[in-house]
Formats: structure tokens, C-alpha cells, sequence
């Protein structure tokens, strides 16, 4: 075999086995938004206050998670309209949750400091890992995924979520289209 077949040869070999990793890769992180979302209801979360959120408690009714931080801004700003969003959508079911991408002692400060109403609880690796596989693939905050009442997901944001953007996913995923 000549250098430049050797070398050429060399070349593919290595290429094929790239590919291969990288789609064991992708495989592992980007599994069906739908399978992701079912492996869901099994995690539970610490809360800050101590103890566990369990994520089965949360299914069969329209679910907004809201990934976010004390130390992210944007994160901090859309807090508000999320508690509204709460207020005024939990007569029809709707749950929010905002699972803190943070340490404990910050989050139940600025909880307690800011009378924050939200169901909150720490997203640790285990969430952030799940929120990747959701559509997160830059791993920014905030992030805000929808659920319907069935578990799937219908809404994903990264970025700062507005009051119109609540308004639209509550009028899209209601308890009687969720299905």
C-alpha cells in the first residue's frame, strides 16, 4: 500500500470513527422529546427548604417549568408575570414550577426575601441534563417548557418569557385541548 492510500485510508478510518461517536452522542442527548419528557415523572428535585419535589405529583394538568437563577437577570425580571401566570391560570389546572439552576442558600434567600409563590425546587445536574435533552442545547437561562396535561411538551423558550408568550401557550394548551 502506497503513503498516500495508507494516509487516505488513515483518514477514513478516523472520520468513520468520529461519526460514530458522535452519534452515540447525539443518541444519548437528544433522545425523542417524548421519551424525555416521560422519564420526567420519575425525577425528584430537592427543594431549598429541605426535602424532596416529586415530579409525579405534577402530571395530568398543564405544567410550565421554568429554568432560572438569582444570578440571571432576564431570569429575575419574568419571575413576575410567572406568578401571575400562576394567580390566574390555576383554577384551570395550570402548574408552574421554577427549578433553580443555583445553590440552595441563594434560591431560599431570594425566596423568602422576595415572597417568591412559585413552587420551587433545585435543578442540579440531573436538571440541567434534562433540559439540554428538551431543546436546551446552549444551556441558557431562562428556559421555559410547556407541557399539556398529557406530559407532552408543546412550548419551549430560551430567553425571557413575556406576558404575551404565557397568554398564547395558556390559550394553546388548555385541560380540554390537551389531548
Amino acid at each position: 500500500m502506497t503513503p498516500v492510500r495508507r494516509r487516505l485510508l488513515a483518514a477514513a478510518v478516523g472520520a468513520g470513527a468520529a461519526m460514530g461517536g458522535a452519534a452515540v452522542a447525539w443518541h444519548r442527548w437528544k433522545r425523542p422529546a417524548d421519551d424525555v419528557a416521560s422519564a420526567l415523572w420519575s425525577m425528584q428535585f430537592e427543594r431549598p427548604e429541605g426535602g424532596k419535589l416529586v415530579m409525579a405529583d405534577f402530571r395530568g394538568k398543564p405544567l410550565l417549568i421554568n429554568f432560572w437563577a438569582t444570578w440571571c437577570v432576564p431570569c429575575i425580571r419574568e419571575l413576575p408575570a410567572l406568578q401571575r401566570f400562576q394567580r390566574e391560570h390555576a383554577a384551570r389546572g395550570w402548574q408552574v414550577l421554577a427549578l433553580a439552576v443555583d445553590q440552595p442558600v441563594p434560591v431560599l434567600e431570594f425566596i423568602t426575601r422576595f415572597k417568591l409563590e412559585l413552587t420551587v425546587a433545585m435543578a442540579g445536574v440531573d436538571g440541567l441534563e434534562w433540559q439540554r435533552a428538551m431543546g436546551n442545547d446552549k444551556g441558557g437561562l431562562p428556559f421555559t417548557l410547556v407541557l399539556d396535561a398529557l406530559g407532552r411538551p408543546r412550548q419551549r423558550k430560551l430567553g425571557e418569557t413575556t406576558v404575551e408568550d404565557l397568554a398564547r401557550w395558556a390559550a394553546e394548551v388548555t385541560p380540554a385541548n390537551a389531548s
